[in-house]
């Protein structure tokens, strides 16, 4: 499901990128479109800018050419003028713009008249056809038959200017038309682009170059340009001189789309962009949000139906579960009344009524060890643990059931390192489970075989995986079912159908306590051929040798006799529980008081000299005062009092429960029911170390 769902974020994230991208380009599209739409606007205004500047250069142009036209006319009729009719018709002609610095006469391309004289002196005698800097637009001119610009140029006579040339033609004896020579008009060029007035097009935001090609070598030749003479982009516009074209180039001074309207325009293809992704993020995520919050509607409805079901199974099973060893309690405990009288009869219903006892005790314990697993309270008590004695106990519990299957039962112990540290309650919980399994499922004359061995070491750690292999020869399970094994209340088969007790906890229980203690569990089975189940578990080798049964018998033996005559104070509010507790410690040689409560129980100690009592058993759950507030109560005794050892006796048994004892001021802890071995080991130990001290 985790998998799933980041699968699903990631096909999310690619599809919002994707929105992002097309949104993003979408707008772009629509802003460069705009784009173009402006610069086509621009570009025809600037076309009509350069076409207005055109049309002046070609007015003034036509301007002029009427002055020069009327000289080479002159010319052309025949009229012989001399120099003094020259400069009067050329002082005549002479205008307020100063653009025309000179009008001359050039028979034969050679100057030979000038207006004025002075300041033009040394164009007298140049040759226009023969001069390198003016023979081509010269000769041009006289081919043609038309009027030529040359220029601009570095005058001989001083300055920048352009020399505007108008053949002249006369007619010969034979009539027919000879080239006389050129009326020239020489313009100052400065005076002439303010004319035309091109500096207007700097005022209006743009840049410009006007240019035109050598005649000869196609080489740009610039007239005029403006400041900025890096044109990027420009707009060109053909210009039709005689004989020449000049190209007009512009440009608005910030381009025809400013650099601040196309980052405006990728900031709002962003924006937009990320305002769209993120609004189909959000609108994707609402969507995927109620997809997942009903897929958990769902699956917490199946789980629900499932919970359900298992607990309608389990309520059925532990039913009939409970209520098979209860009837066999109170229906051999009616026996027993009846027949008190035989013997044979009495120890036999007394056996089997403690059988049933331990089995609906083993139901109870299941259930409650479940529960504490569930809640995450469950922990591990380490202590050092001799694997032989491991197997020893488990031979030693099975060995009735083994001999009354009739069961062929083989535990092998193949280890390096038997002493480990490990809880070995839980260990020894474990394999009971799975052992008492295999037992139970085989049929009479099959066989349960047990391997234990040592996987692997790791020296630096000083950890070994032990491998626990438990196979048998019973009904086995179907592949169906096999999935299943490790849920809660589970059983392929009810205790009726199989004919074999049980809550369906068992397996639940060993999987839970090997995921705790960081190992694996496998189990492989087939119906009427058999199980296997392989449980592999790391423990730290341990170097420290484990007592061995002797070394406990005496100790437990040297306890005995220490406890021997001493006096117990009892404090438990059932009547009955009481009742056992006093008999099983008296007939051990210990003097038991009973208080029915805590308060009590203050009273009596309080009432007796300091050193009257050896012990108090207390009770946890009592009215009036439980045994955590008597015991505090105790430990604030101003006398030899306070250091009484007091011993937890109740049926809270779990270490947050121990924990609180201790916490109290008591000194150990005795789970109920009662295990005798346990109760005088517990109170042997405590008065040991305090006769010590």
């Amino acid at each position: 499901m985790d998998q799933k769902r980041k699968m699903n974020r990631k096909h999310l994230r690619l599809k919002t990128t994707f929105v992002f991208v097309f949104i993003f380009l979408a707008v772009w599209c629509v802003t460069w479109m705009i784009n173009q739409s402006q610069e086509k606007r621009e570009k025809l205004k600037a076309t009509y800018t350069a076409e207005s500047t055109v049309s002046r250069v070609e007015s003034q142009l036509s301007k002029y050419l009427a002055e020069s036209d009327l000289m080479k006319r002159i010319v052309e009729k025949g009229y012989d003028i001399d120099n003094e009719q020259f400069d009067r018709l050329a002082e005549l002609m002479q205008e307020d713009e100063n653009v025309i610095e000179a009008r001359e006469l050039a028979e034969d391309g050679v100057v030979s008249r000038i207006y004025p004289m002075k300041g033009n002196e040394a164009a007298m005698g140049l040759d226009m056809l023969q001069n390198p800097a003016r023979k081509k637009e010269a000769r041009l001119a006289m081919r043609s038959g038309e009027y030529t610009i040359a220029g601009p140029y570095e005058l001989v006579q001083g300055g920048t200017g352009a020399l505007l040339f108008d053949p002249a033609y006369v007619k010969d004896q034979n009539g027919e038309e000879k080239f006389w020579g050129f009326s020239i008009l020489v313009m100052n060029w400065d005076n002439f682009i303010q004319e035309v007035e091109l500096e207007k097009l700097e005022e209006a935001g743009y840049d410009y170059q006007i240019w035109k090609k050598d005649l000869y070598t196609g080489e740009k030749i610039v007239i005029d340009e403006s400041e900025n003479s890096k044109l990027n982009n420009s707009l060109e516009v053909a210009c039709s001189v005689p004989n020449d074209t000049w190209y007009f180039e512009i440009v608005p001074e910030n381009g025809w789309i400013t650099a601040a309207q196309k980052v405006f325009g990728v900031i709002i293809s962003i924006a937009l962009a990320v305002m769209a992704a993120v609004g189909y993020w959000q609108y994707k995520m609402r969507r995927y949000k109620d997809i997942l919050h009903e897929e958990e509607l769902e699956k917490a409805a199946i789980e629900a139906r499932m919970a359900n079901e298992a607990k309608t199974r389990f309520l059925f099973n532990m039913s009939h579960d409970i209520r098979t060893p209860m009837n066999a309690i109170i229906g051999f405990a009616d026996l027993l009344e009846k027949h008190l009288d035989d013997k044979k009869r009495v120890v036999d219903y007394i056996s089997k009524i403690k059988h049933s006892s331990s089995f609906l005790l083993s139901l109870i314990n299941y259930v409650l060890e479940m529960a504490r697993i569930e809640s995450g309270k469950a922990t591990l008590k380490t202590e050092t643990g001799n694997l032989k004695n491991l197997v020893d106990t488990l031979n030693d519990v099975f060995e009735p059931s083994i001999e009354e299957k009739n069961l062929q039962y083989t535990c092998n112990l193949e280890v390096e390192n038997p002493y480990v540290h490990c809880d070995k309650t839980k260990l020894r919980e474990i394999l009971l489970n799975v052992i008492s399994n295999s037992i139970k499922y085989t049929p009479e004359g099959g066989s349960v075989t047990i391997d234990i061995t040592e996987e692997g070491h790791d020296a630096e750690k000083m950890v070994s995986f032990y491998r626990f292999t438990i196979e048998d020869t019973g009904i086995g399970m179907s592949k169906e079912y096999l999935p299943h094994i490790f849920e809660e209340f589970s059983r392929e088969h009810t205790s009726t159908e199989s004919k074999v007790i049980g809550t369906g906890l068992g397996l639940p229980i060993v999987k839970s306590l090997v995921d705790l203690m960081g190992g694996t569990i496998e189990v492989s089975s087939e119906v009427a051929v058999g199980t296997k189940t392989i449980i592999i578990l790391p423990f730290q080798v341990s170097e420290e040798e484990y007592k061995d049964a002797v070394q406990e018998q005496q100790e437990n033996t040297k306890l005995l006799a220490l406890l021997m005559g001493k006096r117990i104070l009892l404090a438990e509010d059932n009547e009955l529980n009481a009742e056992i507790a006093i008999t099983i410690l008296e007939e051990e040689g210990l003097k038991v008081e009973w208080a029915e409560d805590g308060i009590k129980c203050l009273e009596m100690l309080k009432k007796v000299p300091e050193d009257y009592y050896d012990m108090i058993l207390m009770d946890i759950q009592m009215p009036n005062m439980d045994g955590y507030r008597t015991t505090e109560e105790i430990r604030s005794l101003p006398d030899k009092r306070a250091q009484i050892p007091i011993v937890a006796m109740t049926a809270n048994v779990f270490d947050e429960d121990k924990k609180k004892a201790y916490e109290a001021g008591m000194n150990g802890y005795i789970a109920k029911p009662i295990d005798t071995k346990a109760i005088f080991s517990t109170l042997g130990e405590i008065l040991q170390e305090k006769y010590e001290n």
